[in-house]
C-alpha cells in the first residue's frame, strides 16, 4: 500500500483533516524513506498520533519537518536533544505522536551502533529512545518492516539524572567550610553531646571562641526555624511524632513498564511525577497481580520521599500506593486512583493534614513510614483513608480534585 493510499485510508477518519493541517503529505514525505514507512504504519494503526487537536498537529507537523531536515538527528545535535527532553516524555504534548516516532526512527541507525559510554552521556535522550522503541503500537509496526529492530540499552547501569533530594547533600560542602559547628547545626544540637563532639577537633586551642560560635548558630536555629541549608529543614520536620503529611505523595503517571530481567515477580516502571528531571525509575512487586498492559499509562499514587533502594540490581526512587485485599495477596492486589482530573505531580495529602509539609526524604531509622502505614485502609465506600490508631479518626487521602480510591476492594490494607 503507497503513502498516499495510506493516508487516503486514514483521512476520512479525522474530523477536521490531519492532511489539510499539513497543506499536504510534504511532511512525511521528507522523512527517510523507512522512517516515513515507520510513521505511516504507526499512523494507520492509530490515527490519534497526528495529533489531538489543532494545535498538536500543527506541532507534529513542524516536529516532521525538523526531523526529515535531518540535522536535528546528527550526533552533535545530541546534546541540544537531551537538554530538551529532560523535562518531558514526549515532544508535542502529554501522549505519544508522530513526531516521537519519527525522531525515533532517525535516531535508531546511530543508537544501534553507540557503546554505553556514548548513550550515557546523554541520559535524558536515551531514556526517551527507550521508552519510544518499547511503546506496543511502535513494536508492532517496527516488528512488520523488520528494518528498526530494538536496541538493547544497558539501563539497569545508567548514571541516575539527579532528584529532589540531591541538591540538598551538595549543600553539606558550604556548611563544611563555612562555619565549624555545622555538623551539631544539622542535628538541630538536640543533646549537648551531640554539639561538643565536633569542637575538640576543629578548635583545642580557642575554645571560648568555638563557644560564642556554638551560641550563635543556637540563636540562628532559633530565628530562622531551618538553619542555613536546604537539609536541615528535614531533621526540624521529623523531630516531633510522626504524623501522615510527613509523606510525600504525589499522583503519577506510568509512561513506561517492562519485567525486571532479573527478577520474575517484579516491574520496573517509568513513572512521570512531573519533574523537570524527567520520570522516575520504580521497581514494584506487582507482575503477580497486575498484567503489564493494565500497568501501561496507568495514573496512581505515589510515595516520593523514602529513601532510594535498589531491588535486585536497579535502584527504586519511589514507591506505588496498592490496595491488598482483606483476603490477604492470594484475594488480589490493585493500585490507589487519584481522582478524575488529577495530573501528573499533583498533590496527594490527607484531611486535616492540609498544612503539614512533607520531609524531602523519610529517614530510614526514625520508621515515620513504617509508623503511619499500618492506619492505611479503604473505607466502606473503597475511599483510601488513614484512622489514627488512638483517637480512631478518618483522614481521607485526597487531592484538590477528589477522593483517592480503590477500585474495588473495601477494608484493605495499603502500602
Amino acid at each position: 500500500m503507497s503513502l498516499v493510499t495510506r493516508l487516503a485510508r486514514f483521512h476520512r477518519l479525522l474530523p477536521g483533516s490531519w492532511l489539510s493541517t499539513m497543506a499536504a503529505p510534504a511532511s512525511l514525505s521528507k522523512l527517510a524513506g523507512p522512517v516515513r514507512d515507520l510513521v505511516s504504519a504507526t499512523i494507520e494503526n492509530d490515527p490519534t498520533l497526528v495529533g489531538k487537536n489543532d494545535a498538536d498537529k500543527a506541532s507534529v507537523s513542524g516536529w516532521l519537518e525538523k526531523v526529515g531536515a535531518g540535522d536535528l538527528v546528527k550526533a552533535h545535535n545530541f546534546k541540544s536533544l537531551d537538554a530538551d527532553l529532560i523535562s518531558k516524555t514526549y515532544l508535542v504534548s502529554n501522549y505519544s505522536t508522530a513526531a516521537d516516532i519519527a525522531l525515533y526512527g532517525s535516531l535508531h541507525p546511530s543508537y544501534a551502533q553507540l557503546s554505553s559510554t556514548q548513550y550515557f552521556s546523554t541520559p535524558a535522550l536515551t531514556r526517551y529512545f527507550d521508552h519510544i522503541q518499547s511503546l506496543p503500537v511502535v513494536r508492532t509496526s517496527a516488528d512488520k518492516l523488520a528494518s528498526f529492530p530494538v536496541v538493547t540499552l544497558d539501563l539497569a547501569n545508567a548514571p541516575v539524572l539527579p532528584r529532589a533530594a540531591e541538591p540538598a547533600k551538595k549543600k553539606k560542602e558550604p556548611k563544611a567550610t563555612g562555619s565549624a559547628p555545622a555538623a551539631p547545626a544539622a542535628a538541630e544540637t538536640a543533646t549537648k553531646a551531640s554539639a561538643s563532639e565536633p569542637a575538640p577537633a576543629e578548635s583545642n586551642e580557642k575554645p571560648l571562641k568555638t563557644q560564642k560560635k556554638e551560641k550563635k548558630e543556637k540563636k540562628k536555629d532559633g530565628a530562622e526555624g531551618g538553619g542555613k541549608g536546604g537539609k536541615q529543614a528535614a531533621p526540624a520536620e521529623d523531630a516531633g511524632p510522626p504524623v501522615p503529611s510527613m509523606i510525600d505523595l504525589r499522583v503519577g503517571k506510568i509512561v513506561e513498564v517492562k519485567k525486571h530481567p532479573d527478577a520474575d515477580s517484579l516491574y520496573v516502571e517509568q513513572i512521570d511525577l512531573g519533574e523537570e528531571t524527567g520520570p522516575r525509575t520504580v521497581v514494584s512487586g506487582l507482575v503477580k497481580y497486575i498484567p503489564i498492559e493494565e500497568m501501561q499509562d496507568k495514573y496512581l499514587v505515589a510515595v516520593c520521599n523514602l529513601k532510594p533502594a535498589a531491588m535486585r540490581g536497579i535502584k527504586s526512587f519511589a514507591m506505588v500506593l496498592a490496595a491488598t485485599s482483606p483476603d490477604g495477596k492470594d484475594g488480589g492486589v490493585e493500585l490507589i486512583a487519584p481522582p478524575p482530573g488529577s495530573k501528573v505531580g499533583d498533590r496527594v495529602y490527607f484531611e486535616g493534614f492540609e498544612s503539614g509539609q512533607a520531609v524531602s526524604q523519610l529517614n530510614p531509622k526514625k520508621k515515620i513510614f513504617e509508623t503511619i502505614q499500618p492506619g492505611f485502609t479503604t473505607l466502606d465506600t473503597k475511599e483510601a483513608a488513614w484512622v489514627n490508631p488512638e483517637t480512631k479518626t478518618v483522614h481521607k487521602i485526597r487531592t484538590e480534585s477528589g477522593i483517592c480510591v480503590a477500585p474495588n476492594f473495601v477494608g484493605a490494607s495499603l502500602s
